[in-house]
């Protein structure tokens, strides 16, 4: 398994540059044997999942009064790749593997350290896209548009260390610091709202218990 606390990541001050440049027009072949035997054994919905685990006002989860929630039996992977509503999110795991062996799939499929994920939906990817390229002239619609060392950076400052759930990660007023395994933070305040390097997001929804961490759905892909 790497070790992502001492990963130096690649290019990142050119990276922010892309991505700030971009920002400012707007002011499963790959899968591998082992992901496709542990989907056909998992039959779990996002749906069922979040049920269990919030109270239905606002995506606030019930955890947050009561404690963390309790290990799933299901990696995080697992529920990201069964649940179709990340599937950008998974294409750009597998992309950064490909394009740089960050070994991120294997990390969250069969890893044994805990990690809590900050998961932008389908839709926060799209919109992404749509704000770097308003026009279509740049060609971006898929995560595999852009620098993978880009995306690698990205995506690492979506997750931090340890199983983080909503009474962790909500301050009951002013804001927390999220340290990431990027080496950057972004913080929360006591609503949910994200605030990053260079945009926001809302939570969602909390408290997803995977077997190896924890998953809070965002609404908005987080730019360091």
């Amino acid at each position: 398994m790497k070790n992502y606390k001492n990963f130096k990541t690649p290019n990142l001050q050119s990276a922010k540059v892309i991505v700030l440049s971009f920002l400012t027009l707007l002011a499963f072949s790959c899968q591998t044997e082992d992901i496709e035997t542990s989907i056909e054994a998992s039959n779990v919905a996002l749906f069922e999942i979040l049920d269990a685990n919030t109270d239905g006002n606002s995506g606030k989860s019930s955890s947050a009064r009561n404690g963390a929630p309790q290990k799933g039996d299901i990696p995080i992977a697992v529920i990201a790749i069964e649940n179709g509503g990340f599937d950008e999110l998974v294409d750009a795991l597998i992309y950064v593997d490909e394009e740089l062996d960050a070994g991120l799939v294997n990390l969250f499929l069969n890893g044994k350290d805990q990690y809590t994920v900050f998961a932008p939906t389908d839709n926060a990817f799209f919109a992404l896209y749509e704000a770097l390229d308003p026009d279509g002239s740049q060609g971006i619609d898929s995560i595999r548009d852009l620098p993978a060392d880009l995306v690698l950076n990205v995506l690492l400052y979506h997750v931090t260390d340890g199983r983080r759930a909503s009474n962790s990660v909500l301050p009951k007023k002013n804001s927390k610091t999220i340290d990431t395994l990027l080496g950057q933070s972004f913080s929360v305040n006591s609503s949910g709202m994200i605030t990053a390097g260079s945009n926001d997001a809302m939570i969602l929804a909390a408290d997803i218990s995977a077997s190896n961490g924890i998953i809070h759905v965002i609404s908005a892909v987080l730019l360091p």
